[in-house]
């Protein structure tokens, strides 16, 4: 219980303070900055432990230029999959067409101003703003990438947000920015990217705008092919030798979801034999007890099957603001951590959703619903109960 390693007496803070890592190691002992120091040295165990790591990413992020801190861990392979929202996605493309976001004053975030903002065009995230042409030339980059043709069929999100980060790298080179936007570096490492609602940002409005126009022509997001995906992609993972599956969520709300869903998709829905993720980090601002936590707590997902019950000791939340955590987490991996080889699993879905079908062809509840030669079986017809046999 009690260890000489754990005493708290760190030697006092001096002129020429270490590194960002060091002052998290040393100086983060209790509260919220312990749970950081507990979720930077877990995150640093997910890496150098070999996990296949899914991030989740929700709340205004991009705006605020973290796209920029989330990059280089994408680069150094410490990134495998990301679920996001779409609004995080599109606001990020600003970067790679070179668009201006500017910081506010703190008055402005007071709302008194924004009659007078809109008057003057100009958009208000909090206290981050840009001018309103910034979303108008990135609404018609984002409209004439997904015109074009090979956007015209039914697809995955993954595949629709590889394909749009294919154009936002040439942009981003053309326009010779200091940083790609998330889905550039995505397209260029194979990293997969999901949206869990995908019409519920930009990229979902123009979209539609494409479907009102021409339905023929216009791309059509498979929700039902992204759920299939990401647990084939989670079900590799746990398969593989000494396979670990581990999950950073930045945030709640849908994309956290998407992303600890698998773990259900394959034991409850599907019937493959699973545990849950290995490691689980979340860094929120919600609380469990008026049920906006999105999943709620470690213990609570384990109930779900979303979590190894036998994992509880390496999961971690700290309730702290996301743009605060993002930079010291990854200013301490970056410290701590090896870069490790890409696993670009965006190439390798294909054949991930085909070991899927595999091992659920083989499953009990395969055989329930489709029977041993894979006719599928109708659904019970419920009996009518008469109004005597119900008293």
């Amino acid at each position: 219980m009690l260890h000489p390693k754990r005493r708290i007496r760190p030697a006092p803070l001096e002129i020429g303070s270490p590194d960002v890592a060091a002052l998290i190691d040393t100086y983060f002992n209790a509260y919220n900055a312990a749970r950081l120091r507990e979720a930077c040295q877990t995150f640093a165990r997910m890496i150098d432990g070999g996990a296949t790591i899914g991030v989740s990413l929700s709340g205004a992020l991009t705006p605020a230029g973290l796209s920029s801190v989330l990059v280089p861990l994408i680069q150094r392979g410490y990134i495998d999959y990301i679920s996001s929202t779409g609004a995080n996605l599109y606001h990020d493309l600003h970067f790679d067409l070179d668009l201006a976001l500017y910081r506010g004053m703190p008055e402005v975030a007071s709302g008194a101003h924004d009659v007078a903002l809109r008057k003057d065009g100009i958009i208000r995230v909090y206290d981050v703003l840009f001018p309103a042409d910034v979303l108008f030339k990135t609404d018609e980059w984002v409209y004439r990438v997904l015109q074009a043709p090979e956007f015209a069929r039914r697809l995955s999100g993954a595949e629709l947000h590889n394909g749009i980060g294919k154009y936002a790298l040439e942009t981003a080179r053309k326009m010779k920015v200091a940083k790609p936007s998330i889905l550039a570096v995505c397209h260029d490492y194979d990293v997969p990217v999901w949206s869990a609602s995908p019409g519920d940002s930009t990229i979902g409005l123009n979209l539609s705008a494409i479907y009102t126009a021409h339905p023929e022509k216009a791309p059509q997001v498979d929700p039902s092919a992204d759920v299939m995906e990401m647990a084939a992609l989670v079900l590799d993972a746990k398969r593989a030798k000494g396979g670990l599956s581990g999950v950073l969520i930045f945030g709640g709300g849908a994309p956290k979801n998407f992303l600890l869903q698998t773990e259900p998709q394959l034991q409850e829905i599907l019937g493959v034999a699973e545990k849950g993720h290995d490691y689980f980090i979340q860094i929120t601002d919600a609380r469990p007890d008026t049920g906006g936590l999105s999943g709620a707590t470690p213990a609570e997902a384990v109930s779900w099957g979303k979590i190894d019950p036998d994992k509880l000791p390496d999961t971690v939340v700290c309730y702290v603001d996301s743009t605060v955590v993002m930079p010291l987490m990854a200013s301490y991996v970056l410290a701590r951590c090896k870069p490790r080889k890409p696993r670009r699993l965006y190439r390798r879905l294909p054949a991930m959703v085909e070991a899927l079908r595999s091992e659920y062809r083989k499953t009990e509840m395969y055989a329930r619903y489709w029977g041993k030669g894979g006719t599928v079986k109708k659904a019970p017809v419920a009996k009518k109960t008469s109004n005597k046999s119900r008293k």
